[in-house]
């Protein structure tokens, strides 16, 4: 070695190095993360911070104190996803996060803009549906069952003291507000507060996570123009999108609202030959409803982001115009109800009860243009490794189209159960909710099949393990006991790449069976069991038990989730369990619905980017050398930063993952953002990259580059134990330690150990030529509006 090169080591060896950790799934403290009971916050503040040891806080100014060791930093951002009791409300919000999460799934493309637009269309369309489904479940609840069946009925308000007011006698009389218009008109609030608190949970969340601008982007001599979308620079910032879209969403809530107030109204006016002026205000609030719904449609459909800049431009007058002009006409058709009409009863279903019906055939149908959409994505760029060939997004977004299915259904029907008890009284929610509950049996049985075959063939691969695990451990005195355990590990992590068939499966289940529901309840207009009468026995039979079973199911779900909310709300343990949901869910930036819980990333990822940023700058003390460490989730977020960085900043970072989530399931299920090519550009771009993985992780796994590249990723898969049986390092048994605590395995030590040595000061050095790896041509670049 020459004596300059000698130089440059020595230099590099002396100068302060920055391990930024960043934790995964489910959260962790600082002390834990640190390995000290002592630790100091040095930024951020009570929702997310980086945090060092007490001992550390001013390693800045004592460089020879770390001379061949990091300084260790844990940036903590568990609160953005189980933090206050506020947080049990997105429950509420899970058929939307999922929608959402299907606007990112789409198929790498090549060259097919069109379609990509195309693609985003549909899932916002979907999007919209289901706030129109949920507003309208609450209107079912609160106007039908309510207001028009239990209070117009003396039967039913009879044993609900709290209707007294509104109810009417056998004669029809009663006080001023027993009046059917007056009634929906003050029932209508319930579903109105509704709409406005998932328009202020929108508006309080993107305040609070997602208004971290990012680093400004300054132009670099560096800079790749086939740089993946999450390294652009409005990528984790679409202020703009958001807002329009919360706009148009709330706008749609109040529509359907007054549409729900004004249709039986307006119906009873034409019918019963009333005033011609209530006739003209009828048919013009109907006209203004058309024309609301119009504009929100097209708000919806036009692109509202940009991710090639930061974008700050505001539409003001639209955000505010819009909802406050639905506001408007919901106002004027709840006057409009309350209006004097003598002799109008409330008799059957409020008007519009094939309201249902509808958003479940345009579900449905948006649902097959999609799937016909990715399809054609999918043939420009196939890739064996992308989950159900493309249709992933489609088949998520049908399950969001479900989940809002039984979260309206099941409320109606404890409501209606609970108003009428066992009168019988009130002819109930739509003959379609019934229907869509009575397809919950077959859907499970399809789905216990599938989980007995999943099972079949985990025993199987269970069998192939035990004698792999014989092989790891041939120097180890064999127990039959421990070596079917360490296999039964590894085959149930397995699961996690059966996933995609399942979903897939559940999902082409669902359409055909919510289609079958659609048709049987349009051409029959009745429940299942009254359709099936007059049929052989066994059909007859097997209506009435699903019917029963679906009815049950269906309530049971509502009930488990109003539980697991109250549960959320008061139990902080309980809230980071369902966080875990969120840390996986709400990654993406919210580009279908506004309504959906919000982006953490749009808050951690500017965070880790300032701060690894603010390190590599300032090189006269640290040297600008940098390790970030991600586990689980971490490891995502470690990555988009630091595709974030500039060229000539990226490359004196190196970034080592460890149960890294980020090939096994993102690069499989988001193509196009995490796919081979973006993955291949990352391990070019950094530095340096190394993964760590276990074959009984059931979430981390290898990168899997092509070519030389993959080696240079991954390491050989870890043993899990360390030990197999009693030794003197492990005079215990080692515990099968499967997703959690790869720090303790000393080859974690080793590989920091390797990229600090690696790293160079301020300046990178030349690549090795084989690390310049040749990527495939790249795609499209997503558009997250679509």
């Amino acid at each position: 070695m020459s004596g300059a090169a000698k130089t440059v080591e020595r230099a590099t060896q002396d100068e302060t190095a920055l391990e930024l950790l960043v934790h995964g799934v489910g959260g962790t403290t600082p002390e834990q993360m640190l390995g000290d009971p002592r630790t100091v916050r040095i930024s951020g503040d009570d929702t997310a911070a980086v945090f060092r040891r007490t001992e550390d806080a001013d390693a800045e100014r004592r460089p020879d104190d770390y001379r061949g060791k990091p300084v260790p930093e844990a940036y903590v951002w568990c609160n953005l996803t189980s933090g206050n009791g506020s947080r049990a409300l997105w429950l509420l919000l899970l058929p939307f996060m999922v929608v959402n999460l299907a606007h990112w799934m789409r198929p790498t493309s090549r060259h097919r803009r069109r379609l990509v637009r195309t693609y985003g269309l549909l899932v916002r369309l979907t999007g919209l549906t289901l706030t129109v489904l949920l507003v309208a479940a609450a209107c079912e609840v609160a106007l039908d069952l309510t207001a028009w069946q239990c209070a117009g009925t003396p039967e039913c308000a009879a044993d609900r003291a709290w209707l007294g007011f509104l109810a009417t006698d056998d004669a029809g009389h009663g006080g001023w507000w027993s009046q059917p218009g007056r009634r929906l008109a003050l029932a209508a609030l319930l579903p109105s507060a509704l709409t406005g608190l998932l328009w202020y949970l929108s508006h309080r969340t993107w305040s609070a996570y997602e208004s971290q601008q990012p680093l400004p982007h300054q132009p670099d001599p560096e800079e790749e123009t086939s740089r993946t979308a999450l390294g652009r620079p409005g990528f984790w910032y679409g202020r703009r999108l958001v807002a329009r879209l919360r706009a148009a969403h709330t706008a749609a809530g109040l529509l359907t609202v007054a549409a729900a107030v004004g249709a039986s109204a307006a119906r009873h006016d034409r019918r019963a030959g009333g005033p011609v002026l209530l006739d003209v205000i009828g048919w013009s609030l109907h006209a203004a409803l058309v024309v609301g719904a119009a504009a929100v449609v097209w708000v919806v459909c036009r692109r509202g982001r940009s991710e090639n800049r930061l974008d700050r431009k505001l539409d003001r007058a639209l955000v505010r115009r819009l909802p406050l002009a639905a506001l408007a006409v919901l106002v004027l058709t709840l006057l409009y109800a309350g209006w004097t009409r003598p002799g109008w009863r409330s008799e059957g279903r409020l008007p519009g009860d094939a309201t249902f019906g509808g958003i479940a055939l345009v579900q449905g149908l948006l649902i097959i243009a999609l799937a016909v959409v990715a399809h054609s994505l999918y043939r420009t760029s196939p890739d064996a490794r992308t989950v159900i060939r493309g249709l992933g997004g489609p088949a998520v977004a049908m399950l969001s189209c479900a989940l809002g299915g039984v979260m309206s259904g099941g409320g109606a029907q404890r409501v209606s159960d609970w108003l009428d008890g066992t009168h019988g009284s009130i002819p109930g929610p739509p003959v379609l909710l019934t229907w869509q509950a009575s397809v919950i049996p077959p859907l499970l049985v399809v789905v216990a099949v599938l989980c007995a075959w999943f099972g079949v063939r985990t025993l199987q691969r269970k069998r192939r393990e035990m004698a792999k695990v014989a092989a790891d451990y041939a120097d180890e005195p064999q127990d039959t006991t421990r070596t079917r355990r360490i296999a039964g590990t590894r085959a149930r992590a397995a699961l996690t790449d059966r996933a995609p068939f399942l979903v897939g499966i559940i999902a082409a289940v669902t359409l055909l069976l919510g289609a079958g529901a659609l048709i049987g309840a349009w051409c029959t207009e009745k429940a299942p069991a009254q359709a099936a009468q007059g049929m052989p026995d066994v059909v007859e039979g097997a209506a009435e038990t699903s019917q029963a079973l679906g009815s049950w199911l269906i309530g049971f779900g509502f009930i488990l989730f109003v539980t697991w909310g109250r549960r959320a709300y008061k139990d902080a343990s309980a809230r980071r369990t369902i966080g875990i949901l969120w840390d996986v869910g709400t990654f993406w930036p919210r580009a279908a619905h506004p309504f959906a819980p919000p982006c953490y990333a749009e808050r951690s990822v500017p965070d880790l980017t300032w701060r690894m940023a603010a390190w590599t700058r300032s090189t006269s003390a640290t040297g600008g050398r940098l390790v970030i460490s991600g586990h689980s989730q971490g490891s995502v977020l470690a990555a988009a930063a630091a595709w974030q960085l500039r060229p000539s900043v990226r490359r004196r970072v190196a970034l080592l993952t460890y149960g890294s989530p980020l090939e096994r399931l993102y690069g499989r299920w988001f193509p196009a953002h995490f796919g081979p090519a973006a993955l291949t550009s990352l391990h070019r771009e950094v530095d340096c990259w190394r993964n760590l993985h276990r074959p009984t992780d059931p979430i981390g796994g290898p990168i899997g580059l092509r070519g030389d590249c993959g080696p240079q990723v991954d390491r050989a898969a870890l043993k899990d134990p360390l030990a197999y049986g009693r030794t003197e390092d492990h005079p215990l048994p080692a515990p099968i330690l499967g997703h959690s605590d790869y720090q303790s395995d000393p080859a974690f030590a080793e590989e920091r150990a390797r990229l600090l040595a690696r790293l160079k000061a301020a300046v990178p050095s030349p690549r090795p030529a084989e690390t310049e790896a040749v990527t495939p041509a790249p795609a499209d670049p997503p558009d997250t509006a679509g």
